[in-house]
């Protein structure tokens, strides 16, 4: 019978934190769905539903082409996708949603995702596990520094890396090839001795394979690789506890 052995552990991992230790941003649709409930009596005639689903769509249009420094004005970039959404809901409907609730959904979301944001289960033991085995970790982390580095801090995170790398604090993110560099100098090692783990195929797949780095993709909801993707993970996991090399007595 064949036996399955597992890869070597690399020197280095560079770990990627929002829905890949955290549930953060996923799924978004069932949130903002969520806070457009909240919000029926003031969408009034829209209901709810439609009104989530024309913010999601606009702000996966404007995601899709956003300029990084975006991703360090979140709430701005929110607030301005709901104006976008309602936008879009008044040319079809002649109904007008004003800027001010445009804003206050904005800024529950903003709320909500905090509110709701939990460390997946076994993150935290796996982490711990790859760490305790010699592996030098690296928290690379997109997003603004204030926003980020709470999130550091309020679930354990600090101790637990070697380097902590959040973009609105160094300057740079993912996918831009210096974040990969910048991590592994700090760490000590070369590419070919790093592993980069991820839940996006541009950011913790494409680009550091580009670099020689092996990227592993997380699946956390097993949705499985999107229709058409030219992004192939050297390996795909749906936690990070598949990282860990099992115990033999």
């Amino acid at each position: 019978m064949a036996v399955k052995t597992m890869m070597p552990l690399p020197r280095a991992m560079l770990i990627d934190m929002d829905d890949t230790i955290l549930s953060a941003y996923g799924r978004p649709d069932i949130a903002w769905n969520k806070i457009a409930e909240e919000f029926a009596a003031e969408l009034v005639p829209l209901p709810p539903q439609q009104v989530a689903a024309a913010i999601l769509t606009f702000a996966r249009q404007f995601w899709a082409t956003a300029d990084a420094a975006w991703r360090l004005k979140l709430t701005e970039a929110r607030q301005l996708t709901v104006k976008g959404g309602f936008a879009a809901l008044g040319a079809v409907h002649q109904t007008i949603l004003s800027d001010d609730l445009a804003v206050r959904l904005a800024d529950r979301f903003t709320r909500f995702r905090e509110e709701e944001a939990f460390v997946f289960p076994g993150a935290h033991d796996a982490i711990d596990a790859l760490r305790a085995r010699g592996v030098k970790l690296a928290l690379v982390t997109n997003g603004g520094a204030d926003t980020q580095r709470a999130k550091v801090e309020r679930f354990a995170l600090a101790h637990r890396f070697d380097h902590i790398q959040i973009e609105g604090e160094h300057g740079f993110g993912k996918p831009e090839a210096r974040a990969y560099l910048h991590a592994m100098q700090a760490l000590g090692v070369t590419a070919a001795e790093t592993w980069m783990v991820g839940d996006n195929l541009e950011w913790e797949v494409e680009a550091p394979q580009r670099l020689g780095i092996y990227a592993i993709w997380i699946d956390v909801h097993g949705d499985g690789l999107p229709v058409g993707s030219t992004v192939k993970p050297d390996r795909i996991i749906r936690s990070l506890s598949e990282l860990v090399p099992a115990e033999h007595g």
